[in-house]
């Protein structure tokens, strides 16, 4: 019984493997081969909505073709035609301005009020008054007349007058002595003249050298060095020159997009910019070369010239010393025998009109009350027209108004309250808006061709609406060497001066065949260039590439350039991107 159980238990399990095996594996395959084709087929269908999320994302213009105004944009500080300058006059004291730049006056407006403070004037009469008070009251209390100045003038007269004939006398024994020592006084100043005249030109040439600066220097002396200065300067303007042309190609050939996109591209090729380099450092290597040899030549002269002033300094002191001994020992610039004589009858003449003077003022001594008491009137007199003009003068210091003599507008205020004024002094200066204002330009000369007087400009900056600018003049810069030309507009509207306009000038029109956005136009060091959208099909639908088409940019406007090369009538140009754009890449529309 137990093994019947057995053998059917067996029989129950080999009968459950044969059932389960086979089913089981073909389900698992069957699923497996239906999920991977499920996701072949998902991957199919948005493999181009996945890759397009990939590409930049680019907005496009179509070219156009019509007429294109060519513009040059720059600007200015505007100025007045007519200003008048508000003046006080004599010394005054701010008390208050009524007016700050910018504002309109009308001819009458008070602009400010004044009074003189401090008054210098008042103060000098003030100080006079008290002078001429101190000398009446000393006049008051003078003393009884006094001779004992006179009588010592006289006794040092005399003693003058034995001083002068002893010298004469000393003179008159050693004449012989006196005669060479003259002769050798004479020769020591001559020598010392001239050397005084050689330190004074050698000083000059000096000072010059140390300066560079040979206007004053004498011309014995300059030699060379004025032409060498000359050439070195002229290496120089050169250099900077070559460097400035240098500078400008570089940084015109590598101008940034954004740049780019307001500016009207350079076109500046490698082997422009290679030759510009070479004549920079041809032109730097001259500039080098004429310093050196303008200091080398500066520093040989200078120390030749400073030990010839040092021997001429040595020679002055050693003349100098000469003539003090000889000056001190005998008595005067040389003095001889005759100017002794001459000196003893001075002195005799002096000390008789001192003598004469005397006698002549103890005669007058009986009328000097008379006289004194004249005096004292007189100045009591001065003292009253004193005071009269010190209470003039306080009036004078009550407040002034200082009205508009023209109406305009207030361009400069050049002091404040509570300032002291001198005159002439500028302190407000007024434009004469009557006169109308003036704005200057300087541009290429070779865009001046276009330009005709009367056109007007277009003010970019014009937030009020009402500025108008209009050509008056082209005329040339005097610049030296420069071919600009500057361009004179007449500016009328609400515009104050010192105001900075940006202007456009249309410099003429024209029908071009393809015309692009300005953005659409690029530079790089190859040139200038556009960015074409290409067309290609495939399976999944059409894709679209960047195409690089080289381009020469004919003219431009604000928005606008019109372009020749491989481009047609039509075409779609790059004019934006989500993300930067190279020749060659694939690329989705803007509305894909």
């Amino acid at each position: 019984m137990s093994e019947l159980k057995e053998i059917k238990d067996i029989k129950d399990i080999k009968g459950d493997k044969e059932e389960y095996d086979p089913r089981r594996k073909r389900e698992i395959i069957k699923t497996i081969l239906i999920i991977f084709l499920a996701g072949l087929l998902i991957l199919l269908f948005f493999s181009n909505t996945i890759m397009n999320k990939s590409l930049s994302q680019i907005t496009t213009e179509r070219t156009t073709s019509g007429k294109l105004t060519e513009r040059l944009r720059g600007s200015g500080l505007v100025q007045s035609n007519q200003t008048y300058s508000v003046t006080v006059d004599g010394n005054k004291v701010i008390d208050t301005i009524n007016v700050k730049v910018g504002k309109e006056v009308e001819k009458g407006d008070v602009l400010m009020t004044v009074g003189t403070g401090e008054s210098e004037e008042l103060n000098a009469a003030i100080e006079a008054l008290e002078t001429l008070e101190l000398e009446y009251n000393k006049a008051l209390l003078a003393p009884d007349a006094d001779y004992s100045s006179e009588n010592k003038a006289i006794k040092n007269a005399r003693e003058d007058l034995a001083e002068a004939i002893r010298k004469r006398d000393d003179a008159a024994a050693n004449q012989g002595n006196l005669d060479a020592a003259k002769d050798a006084y004479k020769e020591n100043k001559s020598q010392l003249s001239s050397y005084t005249k050689l330190q004074t030109k050698l000083s000059a040439i000096i000072s010059a050298i140390d300066i560079d600066e040979y206007t004053g220097a004498p011309a014995e002396y300059t030699g060379e060095l004025i032409s060498l200065k000359s050439q070195a300067d002229d290496a120089e303007k050169l250099y900077q020159e070559k460097l400035a042309v240098y500078t400008a190609m570089v940084s015109g050939s590598s101008n940034e997009r954004d740049e780019e996109e307001t500016t009207a591209p350079t076109i500046v090729s490698p082997e422009e910019v290679a030759a510009a380099k070479t004549a920079m450092e041809e032109a730097e290597t001259a500039r080098n070369t004429a310093a050196d040899a303008y200091k080398t030549k500066k520093s040989e002269l200078r120390t030749e010239y400073s030990s010839q002033l040092s021997d001429a300094e040595s020679n002055i002191e050693h003349y100098s010393a000469l003539i003090e001994e000889y000056e001190s020992g005998m008595g005067g610039d040389g003095t001889s025998l005759d100017m002794l004589n001459e000196d003893v009858k001075a002195k005799q003449r002096a000390l008789e009109d001192l003598i004469e003077q005397l006698n002549k003022t103890q005669k007058e001594n009986a009328n000097q009350d008379k006289l004194e008491n004249l005096s004292i009137a007189s100045m009591k007199k001065d003292i009253d027209k004193a005071k009269e003009k010190v209470e003039k003068l306080k009036k004078e210091n009550e407040t002034t108004e200082i009205t508009a003599k023209y109406g305009g507008i207030v361009s400069a205020v050049n002091a404040k309250a509570g300032d002291e004024t001198y005159p002439d002094m500028e302190i407000i200066t007024i434009d004469i808006s009557s006169e109308g204002y003036t704005l200057e330009i300087t541009v290429d000369g070779e865009k001046t061709r276009k330009i005709k007087k009367g056109v007007e400009a277009e003010v970019l900056n014009n937030w009020s609406g009402n500025v108008q600018a209009v050509l008056t003049n082209i005329k040339n810069d005097t610049t030296p060497n420069s071919k600009n030309r500057i361009l004179v507009f007449s500016v009328t509207g609400d515009v104050e001066s010192n105001t900075n306009l940006d202007l456009s000038i249309p410099l003429g029109n024209g029908n071009y065949d393809t015309i692009v956005p300005k953005s659409a136009v690029y530079t790089d060091s190859k040139g200038s260039f556009v960015l074409t959208v290409q067309s290609k099909s495939s399976p999944l639908g059409n894709r679209y590439y960047a195409q690089r088409v080289p381009v020469e940019v004919i003219c431009s406007d604000e928005i606008s350039s019109a372009v020749s090369g491989s481009i047609n009538y039509g075409d779609y140009v790059i004019i934006a991107a989500s993300k930067p754009v190279s020749p060659g890449d694939q690329v989705r529309m803007k509305d894909e």
